[in-house]
Parts: structure tokens; sequence; C-alpha cells
């Protein structure tokens, strides 16, 4: 075998593990950066579209409640008077 031939086999064979290394390096760095990911979603307590909807749905209706009943005493203090 020539020295050429030698050589080019040997940069070849460098290459070849060079490119399996960065994507093994890739795909850790991605599993890493995922599970930093949901680790921090889970920290915030976010929750779902849905969730917030109902809790909103809630919070609405009990400031209309809570708007009646402000009338309603409002309407008492005035007959009081």
């Amino acid at each position: 075998m020539s020295k050429s031939k030698i050589l080019i086999d040997r940069l070849a064979k460098l290459i070849e593990d060079g490119l399996t290394n960065s994507k093994d390096i890739r795909s850790e760095i991605r599993s890493l950066l995922k599970f930093n990911k949901e680790n921090i979603i889970n920290k915030l307590n976010l929750v779902t579209r849905e969730e917030f909807d109902i809790q909103k749905e809630r919070l609405n209706k009990i400031q209309k409640e809570f708007d009646k009943f402000k009338r309603k005493a409002k309407t008492n203090r005035a007959r009081k008077s």
C-alpha cells in the first residue's frame, strides 16, 4: 500500500470518528436541554390552556356574584338612610 493511500485511509477514519462523536455530543446536548426545559416548566407550575379557561370562567362567575352583592348592599344602605 502506498503512503498516500495509508494517509487517506487514516484521515477518512479520523473524520468518520469525529462525525460520530459530534452526533453523539449533539444528541447528548439535546437531551440535556430538553430535561432542563421540562425541569424549569415544572418549577413554574404552569397550567394548560383548558385549566386556565376553567379558572377564568369561575372567576368571572364569582365577580358577577360579588358585583350583585355590592349592589344589593348599596341598595340596602340607601333604604336605611
